[in-house]
């Protein structure tokens, strides 16, 4: 979310540019705030760069066939956007640049636990239990938690009712997923031998 700042001289409008100019402007413009973004940017503060009236989602088709070449490319992310690698091009990222804490580096297990996470929120760790047929430990749930990429869901109004866990916006943008509903289609990762659930 965009902290609000006074624009002061900022020309949103452009009206000394030519149409096809003034596009291709907030396009630029666009893509300079999505670059400079480290989380999804709502539609909201991308039209603060544009002039009124002007339509953020034809501008952002547009950008997105103009990178079309690019080894990056615009993705809808939770309920914004953000510029992310295409993942053919991942191999060579993980080659050559230092990822910091990026790099989720996540166990087959994790992965495991995370889906099941997504596809059955809110869950406890007894739910956990029954897909897995085993109890999954406090510290898996805690490597997963401390990243970011699940949170404690709701619980039952009654007094001891366990912790259940959700996922989070963040395990959304490390996905690359703008909702739960693009995950995977459950019966389509149990025939590629991708589910225990």
């Amino acid at each position: 979310m965009a902290k609000d700042h006074p624009d002061i001289g900022f020309d949103r409008e452009l009206d000394d540019l030519p149409p096809e100019l003034r596009w291709r402007e907030w396009m630029r413009r666009i893509e300079a705030v999505l670059f400079a973004s480290a989380s999804p940017v709502p539609g909201t503060d991308l039209a603060k760069v544009v002039g009124q009236g002007a339509s953020v989602e034809l501008l952002i088709e547009d950008l997105a066939v103009e990178l079309s070449e690019r080894p990056y490319e615009i993705a809808r992310v939770t309920k914004g956007w953000m510029l992310r690698t295409r993942p053919a091009y991942a191999p060579a990222i993980r080659a050559a640049a230092d990822l910091g804490d990026q790099d989720l580096d996540l166990r087959d297990l994790d992965v495991a636990v995370l889906a099941a996470i997504a596809y059955h929120q809110p869950i406890t760790r007894e739910g956990l239990k029954d897909i897995f047929g085993k109890e999954i430990s406090r510290d898996l749930i805690g490597r997963l938690h401390a990243r970011n990429l699940i949170a404690t869901g709701p619980r039952a109004p009654r007094r001891g009712a366990p912790y259940t866990f959700v996922t989070t916006e963040h395990f959304l943008v490390a996905f690359g997923l703008e909702s739960l509903r693009d995950l995977p289609d459950k019966e389509q990762l149990e025939d590629a031998g991708m589910s225990n659930s």
